[in-house]
Order: C-alpha cells, then structure tokens, then sequence
C-alpha cells in the first residue's frame, strides 16, 4: 500500500479545482487531473481517505476508456508517468498511478446514466409508479430484476447535492436534438459492450452513468468511466433478484454510516480503520476481477 493522498498542492501550479475525489491542474493546453483517496458518502466529503481509491479509479477508468475507443474517443492524452512533461516529474510520488494528463473540454450539462437493472432509486420508483425516471415499464419486475432492454435515464449535473432526473424531452432542450441522440446512442452503445466484457468476467453492471465533453475531436467521453464510483457492480455468481445485492463500491461505507447519529450533513465523521480497510478491498478485487490486473 502506498502513500494515502487526500489532497494535493503541486507548487508552481497554481491553486487545483477541487472535486469530490479529484484535484484538477490546469496545465494550459491540457489539464491535469489526480484521483484522490478521498471518499464521498450521502453527498459528504468524508475526513477519512481510502488508501488506494484512487489509484483504482484511474487504472480502471484507464481500462475501459481503452477497451471503448472503436465507439467513442476520450480525454486521455497522458498517463504513463516517465512520458510527463518535466516540470510534472518532481511531482512523481503523487501522481504515480492516479493521474492523467487530458484534453480539455466543455463538458455536456448533463449526466448520461444507463440502466440494465431495478435498483436504488429506480426501483423505488418502480414501486411506487411503475416507471424509473418518468419511464413507463411493465408490471412485474422485481428488485434488482434485469430490465429486457437498457434504458437511459439522464440527470442533472448538480455542482452540490443531488442530480435530478430529466426527460429526453429536456436534454434535447438543453443541448439539442441532434447531441441528445449522440450521448443516448454512445452511452447505450458502451453500456452494453461493457456488460458483454464484464460479465465474461463474473461481473454484472447494474447500471453507471457517463460523461461527455466537446472538444476539437467532437464528443469524447470523459473525467471517469465504469468505476465503483460511477457504476454499480455484482456478482454473476451471487445475483439473485428479488431483494438488493451486494456491490463492489462503498456499500461498506454507507451500511456503517447508516448506524450512526449522523445527519447525513457536513462534516461527516470518520471511518474506523477496519471499515476503511475492507472498502480498499472490495474497490482492489474489482479493478484485479474486470482487468485481470492488480494495482499498478
């Protein structure tokens, strides 16, 4: 296990634009963007990191973002290390392994999330209306039942709280009837090549969702793809519908938060080292099951 890296200050770049894991440079024709250890729950930047979250975020996104290049190009420039521009190499013990060096983009106001099955919010739409996101679906379908054709369901992207579902209708007004059918047709177009790779592997994707920027090479995808954090991932071995599974991302970290006095508010508290521990393990077997790799 290497070094735990929460935040970054890389002297002589300027101040980062800080997400809720990552710290973004800007480089001038490219920018620079780390994937932290920091770990999000309910909306709330936790005080605790999860030594290597980042790490396996980037090689996974890495994976994907190659295996998905005959669909849609992506932001990648640069992420081997030794071929970083030299000003970037003091900064090695950093961004070794968490960092890439990317084209810059306008990123598409909105999130394109995929649906292949009935879970979490969708499902307790389901429920009660017996649709997901303003979809109508047919009687029947239990949780975590696989849906007989992925849908897509897009979102807000909200800079604080939660995204809010939006119709077709809506993305065509907000970016066009022409982009609109361009991010629908990519997202489903990756979302089912990612099933077919992932479930060759032992692993259902449930569902995730993308994001998309225009840049001088039209629409790539960007920022992350088919992580724990974007994505939620089962076991083909385990799946079982009729009731919630378990998944490979932070279900560890939310059910241990669920058993505290905790408003679900900044700040959120910390997380004891065994919690912390067992959540690196389940976001490491993922990236080892999907890439056939350990961290790099």
């Amino acid at each position: 296990m290497d070094e735990i890296v929460l935040q970054t200050e890389l002297t002589g770049l300027g101040a980062p634009k800080r997400g809720k894991v990552r710290d973004i440079y800007d480089l001038g024709k490219h920018l620079l963007i780390i994937a932290t250890d920091r770990v999000s729950a309910f909306d709330v930047v936790l005080p605790t990191a999860i030594p290597d979250k980042g790490k396996v975020l980037t090689q996974l996104s890495l994976f994907w973002f190659r295996e998905m290049e005959e669909i849609v190009r992506n932001h990648v420039v640069e992420w081997r290390i030794e071929r970083f521009p030299e000003s970037l190499r003091k900064f090695d013990k950093v961004l070794a392994g968490r960092s890439m060096i990317v084209k810059k983009a306008a990123p598409v106001p909105v999130e394109c999330v995929v649906r292949g099955y009935l879970a979490g919010s969708g499902w307790s739409e389901y429920k009660e209306k017996g649709s997901v996101c303003g979809i109508g679906l047919e009687r029947g379908f239990q949780e975590s039942s696989k849906l007989k054709e992925p849908i897509f369901t897009p979102t807000t992207k909200a800079e604080e709280g939660h995204d809010e579902a939006v119709s077709f209708d809506q993305v065509e007004t907000l970016v066009g009837k022409e982009l609109a059918a361009e991010l629908r047709e990519k997202s489903l177009q990756v979302y089912k090549k990612a099933c077919a790779i992932a479930e060759g592997r032992g692993i259902i994707i449930a569902d995730t969702k993308f994001e998309f920027g225009g840049s001088q090479d039209g629409l790539i995808i960007i920022d992350e793809v088919l992580t724990p954090d974007s994505s939620r991932f089962w076991s083909v071995r385990n799946y079982k519908p009729g009731s919630g599974q378990a998944s490979y991302d932070k279900q560890i970290i939310r059910d241990y938060l669920n058993t505290l006095p905790w408003t679900k508010t900044y700040p959120g508290p910390e997380l004891p080292p065994a919690i912390a521990e067992k959540a690196r393990a389940r976001y490491v077997e993922i990236l080892e099951i999907l890439t056939g790799r350990g961290l790099e």
